[in-house]
C-alpha cells in the first residue's frame, strides 16, 4: 500500500518595503501546486519565503519538518529545495555537463536522482559537451531544471520558468515539465501568471491577489468537474462564471473552465495538455 503524501503548510504575514504579504499554502507534498495570479500579486515573494531567501513572520512545515516558526528559521542554504528562476543563470564558462554537476557535487545527502536519469528525463544527451553560449533559450532552461534536480531537493520551486521564452521555446519545454510530474516523486510549487500554463501543468491551484491567497482549487478532481458540468446545465455559463469567481477563482481561469466544459473536456485542462 502506497503511503499518503505529507503536506506543505506555510503561513507568512508581514511587510517587505511597500508590499504586504498575507499568504497561506496548505497542500499535499505531491504533484504540482500552482501559485497563480497577475504580475505583482506576491507569487515570487511567497516562493522566496518558502526558499528562505526572504524572511517574514510565519510558519513553514514540509512533510512534518519545521523549517520556520517562532523559534526556528532554517537558512536558505540548509533548506533542501531546488530553485528554478525565470532566467537560467547558468555558469557561462562551464559545459552543460559541468553545469549539471555543479550542484550535484555539493550535495551531502544520499543521491536519489543521478545524472543519467536527469539527462534522459530532460532530453539533454546531445548537449552534454556543448558550451552554454550555444544553447537556445529552451535548452538553457532545461539545463537549469536539471541542475536544480541534481541538488536532490525535497521540494522544487519554479518561478515562471517559461516567462522569458517565446511561444516556440515554451512549446519545446512544456512536455519536459509534464514529465517531471509523472517520473519524479518531488512536489513542485510552480509560479505563473499564464492561465493556460497553469491549467496544463497544475494538480491544484492557489490564486493570489495583492499579496493575499485564495482557496486551494483541485484542478484534477473529476467529481468536482462533474458537479461543474451539472451546474452549467442548470444555470448556464454566465451564472456559473459568477459562481466560480465568487469562490476565489480568477476570471481568466473561470473562462478557461467554461471553455473546457462547453467543449466537453475535463475542466481546467487544454485539449493537448490533459493527462
Amino acid at each position: 500500500m502506497s503511503r499518503a503524501p505529507g503536506r506543505i503548510e506555510a503561513r507568512f504575514s508581514g511587510r517587505l518595503g511597500d508590499f504586504t504579504l498575507d499568504a497561506e499554502i496548505n497542500a499535499p507534498a505531491a504533484g504540482v501546486t500552482v501559485l497563480f495570479g497577475p504580475s505583482g500579486c506576491g507569487k515570487t515573494t511567497l516562493l522566496r519565503c518558502v526558499a528562505g531567501l526572504e524572511r517574514l513572520p510565519g510558519r513553514l512545515v514540509v512533510e512534518g519538518e519545521v523549517w520556520q516558526d517562532e523559534a526556528r528559521f532554517l537558512p536558505a542554504h540548509q533548506r533542501p529545495v531546488g530553485y528554478v528562476f525565470q532566467e537560467a543563470s547558468l555558469l557561462a564558462h562551464l559545459s552543460v555537463r559541468r553545469n549539471l554537476l555543479f550542484g550535484f557535487q555539493r550535495t551531502r545527502d544520499e543521491q536519489r536522482i543521478n545524472l543519467d536519469q536527469v539527462v534522459a528525463l530532460l532530453g539533454l544527451e546531445h548537449l552534454l559537451e556543448r558550451g552554454v553560449a550555444r544553447l537556445s533559450g529552451g535548452e538553457r532552461q532545461r539545463v537549469a531544471i536539471g541542475r536544480a534536480l541534481l541538488a536532490q531537493p525535497r521540494l522544487l520551486l519554479m518561478d515562471e520558468p517559461l516567462a522569458s521564452l517565446d511561444g516556440a521555446r515554451k512549446a519545446e519545454v512544456l512536455p519536459y515539465l509534464e514529465r517531471l510530474h509523472g517520473d519524479l516523486a518531488i512536489p513542485i510549487l510552480y509560479v505563473t501568471h499564464d492561465p493556460a500554463e497553469a491549467a496544463r501543468l497544475g494538480d491544484r491551484q492557489i490564486t493570489l491577489s495583492e499579496g493575499r491567497t485564495g482557496p486551494v482549487i483541485d484542478t484534477r478532481d473529476e467529481a468536482q468537474g462533474a458537479r461543474l458540468a451539472a451546474r452549467l446545465a442548470e444555470v448556464g455559463p454566465e451564472r456559473l462564471f459568477e459562481d466560480l469567481c465568487a469562490t476565489g477563482v480568477p476570471p481568466e481561469l473561470a473562462q478557461l473552465t467554461l471553455a473546457a466544459l462547453l467543449a466537453g473536456l475535463p475542466p481546467w485542462r487544454t485539449s493537448d495538455g490533459g493527462r
